[in-house]
């Protein structure tokens, strides 16, 4: 039996959006992390497992279409970053940047990567897993509504994301999973090129 935190995922909803589980394969107890859509879907990543917690890396709609209906099934409280609570999500806990948050004999590092929203953040594992939310994506970061989000975004690549080792792989909140060092070569070119002072949407490293 492995040691490491077991990492299930499944794409769910219409976007679609990847909501994961983690379960501690010694104590098998699990958290759920991102429940956007398709209640019955996320309760099979659960089985087997005692559920101790909701995790939300930020609090938009495609990430929490299911948070009511399975923090009522699990009967587990919900933790999420404040700064993500004007919309509308109601938290038990809230996280901080620095956080840990203990999942069996295994525990996991909350850091504030704001950008996409305020409070998105990403829970570290402590093998080099990551799941970052919409964080960023494997080719560009998550979209943003403004340029000074975009900067926002900028300074947690910066001084944040692409300070973790390269053999860090992330497990985003769509589309697959990636290694930062397979992200640095465009990401560092990105930075080298000159961009419009209103940049910000669906950019990407290529932009």
């Amino acid at each position: 039996m492995t040691d490491k935190l077991i990492l299930k995922s499944a794409s769910v909803g219409p976007w679609p959006m990847n909501t994961y589980a983690l379960i501690c394969p010694q104590t098998r107890q699990s958290v759920l992390v991102d429940p956007g859509a398709e209640p019955e879907t996320l309760a099979a990543m659960l089985a087997d497992s005692t559920p101790i917690a909701i995790l939300l890396t930020h609090a938009h709609h495609d990430h929490v279409g299911a948070l009511e209906e399975m923090r009522g099934g699990l009967n587990v409280p919900v933790y999420m970053h404040p700064a993500d609570s004007p919309m509308g999500i109601s938290a038990d806990m809230w996280l901080a940047d620095g956080n840990t948050f203990t999942v069996g004999k295994h525990k996991l590092q909350v850091v504030h990567t704001p950008g996409h929203t305020l409070g998105m953040v990403t829970f570290r594992l402590p093998d080099h897993r990551a799941i970052v939310g919409d964080t960023i994506f494997q080719g560009g970061p998550g979209k943003t509504w403004a340029p000074q989000y975009f900067e926002v975004t900028m300074n947690t690549m910066r001084n944040i994301v692409f300070q973790w080792s390269d053999d860090t792989e992330c497990f985003p909140g769509h589309g697959p999973s990636f290694r930062i060092g397979d992200e640095r070569p465009a990401f560092e070119a990105f930075l080298q090129r000159e961009h419009p002072a209103d940049l910000h949407g669906d950019v990407t490293w290529q932009t």
